[in-house]
């Protein structure tokens, strides 16, 4: 059996909840052993994100495609730092010479996602904006608390469903770039495995929250090192998960 094959029947593992700060622990030991090339590859990702956006509508798109590609490499780097192996600055274009399609489709789907729930937001948002409009001539007052409501009701169903697609997306990368998973199946398991590890996650999460908004405070420089260990705490995660 190979390599793809062994993967995508391999069930995800539970950990314990204390397995969350190992994965920051363990994010933090990857990016100590090289704390200028994880910088440098940092910034160098947030650039290119930005000037892809900056051209109208198919940037945005594109960056959303090739998004999982450069994660892809990253993910390739840390499984070289994992190996005993140094890590290098072209590792972040190692997923557009292995899995590149399957990566690119992982971003087509992430896009897919997030047009779906865009358009059910605005179903919900624009029905009560509607209702609003319609009753301003009795109650402008009671039409302007509809609207709030609706645009309530419509954040409320932005952050429910893109956590499920959070989830999915979580270890769908690794999945597809170190284990050759196929880029639904990866989702699957990737949701799977989020799903059996939820207060882990729920710990983890806390953490870098908290983490972030620490790390703002100087003028943002410390997401400079924030950033990297959280990369590299997924890839622990990855592994501590699908060992």
């Amino acid at each position: 059996m190979n390599a793809a094959a062994t993967m995508q029947t391999q069930e995800p593992k539970t950990v314990g909840v204390e397995r969350a700060m190992q994965w920051l622990a363990e994010g933090w030991r990857l990016f100590r052993a090289a704390p200028a090339i994880w910088i440098a590859l940092t910034v160098v990702l947030f650039v290119i994100n930005i000037l892809l956006n900056l051209v109208p509508v198919l940037g945005g798109l594109a960056a959303a495609l090739l998004m999982p590609v450069f994660f892809g490499g990253l993910m390739a780097g840390c499984a070289a730092q994992a190996r005993d192996e140094d890590l290098q600055f072209d590792t972040l274009f190692a997923g557009f010479r292995t899995n590149t399609a399957s990566l690119m489709t992982l971003g087509l789907l992430s896009v897919a996602a997030m047009v779906v729930i865009a358009l059910l937001a605005f179903l919900v948002g624009g029905g009560a904006m509607m209702g609003s409009m319609m009753g301003r001539g009795m109650d402008p007052a009671g039409g302007a608390t509809l609207a709030l409501g609706g645009m309530l009701m419509a954040s409320l169903l932005v952050l429910a469903l893109s956590v499920p697609v959070a989830m999915a997306l979580w270890f769908a990368v690794p999945l597809v770039m170190l284990g050759n998973v196929a880029p639904v199946a990866a989702l699957k398991s990737s949701f799977s495995a989020c799903l059996k590890n939820m207060l882990p996650f729920l710990v983890y999460g806390v953490v870098v929250f908290v983490l972030t908004f620490i790390a703002a405070i100087p003028f943002g420089l410390g997401l400079l090192v924030l950033v990297p260990v959280v990369i590299a705490s997924i890839y622990a995660s990855y592994r501590d998960i699908f060992p």
